[in-house]
This record gives structure tokens, sequence and C-alpha cells, in this order.
């Protein structure tokens, strides 16, 4: 780290940088005017534009011992048009100064000095004051640093927290939401269709002798089934309010916000269509050469429901059996077939 000694008087350039170096201040930086000052660090006279023609990387530098009186522009203006540049603003700038009226040295301050030094330079004031002033901008350094540490850590937590978060509701093999976002997304959707008096749908499908599937095929050639479905299932759910989950084992659930019975078994005819559409391999199959799926759908309108019915606690239970039991009229009427059973 480097300290930069500004001040048009070379003898007074000279003798800083023989007290300093005396001192163990080795690496030094020298500039005449606060012009050359700007051009080193790569700025413009205004301290702002960015200049591809710099010397000096300006992180590097922790102190500036700036004099006052200098031509042109003197120190304080210098020191203001540097506290401007977002990089240069943190390094801490000592005045050098013959001027000690309350008047110059309360500018000085104001344009961003934090300590000031008197001319003739006594070896003892510059010492302590640069000791100070240097020992302040690292410890400022090495707190920055650790807050910044420290944000990293917290973005890494939170990007781990959402990966959890997304394990927590995601299932593992499908890769589509899994009982628990259901479950979720199901109450609130209730709560919705509730409050706005909408009709609310809910399909839950089961694929047809996939036990004998799994016998015949292998389980791993099983779990390349299921991802197949789900994937072709989230494809064939085309409202972006829509939402399909992986329900257990091979059930799987649809959620159908503001969709009335009838266009709700018109989006199950889809999805069975579209499923027995991937023509995959059932030989075990009783009824079917494919895999094909049975689906039990079931519906309630708000604006028509009876609200004894619906203020039950176990109401949301009872309107998935509903969807249950009507998947269980699809099996029990040779499967491959979407039934639709009220709420």
């Amino acid at each position: 780290m480097a300290i930069l000694i500004v001040d048009d008087d070379k003898t007074i350039r000279f003798m800083l940088e023989r007290l300093l170096n005396k001192a163990g201040y080795e690496d030094l930086y020298f500039a005449s005017s606060p012009k050359e000052t700007f051009k080193l660090l790569g700025i413009d006279d205004n301290g702002q534009k960015e200049n591809t023609d710099f010397k000096i990387d300006s992180s590097n530098i922790e102190l500036i011992l700036m004099d006052i009186m200098m031509p042109d522009i003197d120190g304080i203006e210098a020191c203001e048009r540097l506290k401007r540049h977002h990089d240069l603003s943190n390094i801490p700038i000592i005045m050098v100064t013959a001027l000690t009226e309350t008047e110059t040295l309360e500018k000085a301050f104001n344009a961003g000095a934090i300590d000031y030094i008197t001319k003739p330079v006594r070896k003892l004031e510059l010492l302590a004051r640069v000791d100070s002033a240097v020992k302040l901008n690292r410890e400022r350094q090495t707190r920055l640093k650790r807050e910044r540490e420290l944000e990293d850590a917290l973005k890494s937590l939170e990007e781990m927290n959402a990966k959890l978060e997304k394990l927590a509701t995601i299932d593992e093999l499908t890769q589509i939401p899994n009982r628990r976002l259901f479950d979720e997304t199901l109450n609130n959707e209730w709560k919705r269709a509730k409050r706005d008096k909408t009709p609310l749908s809910l399909i839950i499908l089961d694929i047809d002798y996939f036990k004998k599937y799994n016998d015949t095929y292998g389980h791993q050639q099983g779990d390349k089934c299921l991802k197949v479905i789900s994937s072709r299932l989230s494809e064939l759910i085309l409202r972006p309010g829509d939402f399909a989950a992986r329900y257990g084992g091979e059930e799987f659930a649809v959620i159908l916000p503001n969709t009335q019975s009838d266009d709700s078994l018109m989006v199950a005819k889809r999805i069975r269509e579209g499923i027995e559409g991937l023509n995959i391999p059932h030989v075990a199959s009783r009824i079917s050469d494919n895999v094909t799926i049975s689906l039990g759908v079931t519906c309630v309108d708000f604006d028509e429901v009876d609200y004894q019915k619906i203020e039950r606690e176990d109401v949301l239970n009872s309107f998935i059996n509903s969807a249950d039991k009507a998947l269980y009229e699809a099996k029990e009427n040779g499967r491959n077939t979407a039934k639709f059973k009220s709420f």
C-alpha cells in the first residue's frame, strides 16, 4: 500500500520522502500539482471521467498528503474533486499547510480532508498523523472486507436456502411440484375461489397397471416412464394458472382454478389422449398395448355452493376424496377413461 504526496515544492516533497522512508513508508508516489495527481489516478480535472492513461492503481493508495497552496487548483478544491469520484472517495486525505486559520481548515474538512499537518513540517507530528490515518484506513479496509465476506456468505446462504426450498417442493424424480406444494397450492386456490366466488376443479390421475409395468420392464424403466409422463402432463396444462404435481407413486394431480365441470372434463380428455399418444409400450396392460391413464374429476362452484358444506374443517380432504372416488369409478369402468363426481 502506498502514500501519494502532492506538493508543488520539490524541497517539501524530498523532505516528506526522507522522513516517511525512515519511518518505514517506502512505497511513495509524487505529484507536483492537482492536475498531475488527476492524471496519475486516471481521472479528468473534474475528478469524474475515467482516463485510460493513468499510472497508479488507486486501490493501492491508502493515504494522500495534499498541500493546500498550489497554483491553478488549490489543495482544497483538488480534495473536493477527488472525493466526487466513487473509486477515490474513500482514500483519506491529510492537508499539509502553513495556513491554520479556522476558515481555511473548515473549508478543507468540508471538502473531505480528515486531518492537517502544519508547515514547517515537524517529524513527530507528521508521523503521528500519518500513522493514525494509515491505521484507521487499514482498519476500515479490514472492516469493509469482512462486510463483503459477510454479504457474500449471506448471498450464498440465500441461494442455498432457495435450492433447499426448491428441493422441498419439487419431486426429485419427475422434477415437477411434489405433494407438499400441491397441498399448499390447493389450499391457496380454495381460499381464492371462495373469496372470488369462482369454480375450482381438481383432477387426480393414475397410470393404469403400473405395478405390472414395473414387474415387466423393471423399476429403472418405470422411473423413466414416470419422467416422460410428468413432462408431457406439464405440456398439456395450457393455462399459466393451472397446476400439475406428482401426487404420489404413479398418481398425479391437476388443479384447475376458475374452471367449470364441463371444461375440467375437456382438460381430462386432453390429458388422457396426450398420455396415450406417447405410445409407451405396455405389454402387461389388460386394456392397451401402450401406457394409459385413468382420471377422476371433481369441481366446486363457490357461486352456487352449500356454505354449510364448505365450512367444515375437513372440507379440502372431502374435495380431494371426491376426485379420488371419481378415479376409482374410472378404474372400475374399464380404465383409460375420465369420470366426474360432484362435490
